[in-house]
């Protein structure tokens, strides 16, 4: 008999083991979102701080005439209560003075400022002498009454509005000789006509420079120059420098 072929046997298929699959996580609804406030998500710009100035290092600047407002008004209420006194009005002063009404209503209202030339004007068109407009000084010790003036004690005329401040150091004001020191700003003058005088007047530099016009003569000083001004005349003076001038003044008391 002949005999069938061997049946040819397929090795067995290999099977993957099954992959586990994870049960499906169950979606929680979506939350109900309110709309965004207008501007929300935008950054909010910091406002800037406030600026506050420095402190400055240095001293401040001098104001200049508003810083004497004071001193104006006290002089010009002296001009005008002297006036009053005289039975004076304001034109018959002014004419005295060679001056506009307006002009001396300024003054006495303290809006205006006043020259050495000018207030000498003034103190002779009410028959005074200038040193009456000099601030009063403090009550001194009975011993030392027109006899000494302490440096803290002096009778002092501010004109620095016009660049001139003057004390005077003399005890009073009845002697037959004043005594004073004015200190002249750069720049500065005693106006801008020459101040007549009536007696003799001398002095000296004790620092910084001034010119002095005397009629047609001009005469240079430095510190440590002395001078001396004939009795009849009209004198100008000038700080041309760059630095304040102080004089030392010996004035008769009928001059000034």
């Amino acid at each position: 008999m002949r005999a069938e072929p061997p049946v040819r046997v397929e090795p067995p298929v290999r099977v993957e083991p099954a992959v586990r699959v994870k049960p499906a996580v169950r979606a929680r609804p979506a939350l109900r979102t309110e709309p965004a406030p207008r501007g929300a998500g935008v950054p909010r710009e910091r406002s800037a701080a406030p600026h506050v100035p420095s402190t400055p290092t240095h001293a401040p600047a001098d104001p200049g005439p508003l810083a004497n407002g004071s001193e104006r008004m006290r002089v010009g209420h002296q001009v005008r209560d002297l006036r009053k006194a005289k039975g004076l009005t304001i034109p018959e002063l002014a004419a005295r003075v060679g001056r506009s009404v307006g002009w001396l209503s300024q003054v006495e209202r303290g809006l205006s400022p006043l020259s050495i030339t000018s207030l000498q004007s003034l103190a002779r068109a009410l028959e005074v002498n200038i040193g009456w407009f000099f601030s009063a000084a403090q009550p001194v010790p009975a011993d030392e009454v027109d006899v000494v003036v302490r440096k803290a004690n002096r009778r002092r005329l501010d004109l620095s509005f016009a660049g001139i401040r003057e004390s005077l150091l003399s005890p009073g004001l009845s002697g037959e000789l004043q005594l004073i020191e004015t200190v002249f700003e750069p720049g500065a003058s005693t106006g801008d006509t020459p101040r007549e005088r009536r007696s003799a007047e001398a002095g000296v530099v004790l620092s910084g420079r001034l010119h002095i016009i005397d009629g047609e003569h001009r005469y240079e000083l430095g510190a440590g120059d002395s001078f001396s001004l004939s009795q009849t005349g009209a004198h100008l003076c000038v700080n041309p420098g760059r630095r304040p001038a102080v004089v030392l003044w010996v004035i008769s008391r009928s001059s000034y």
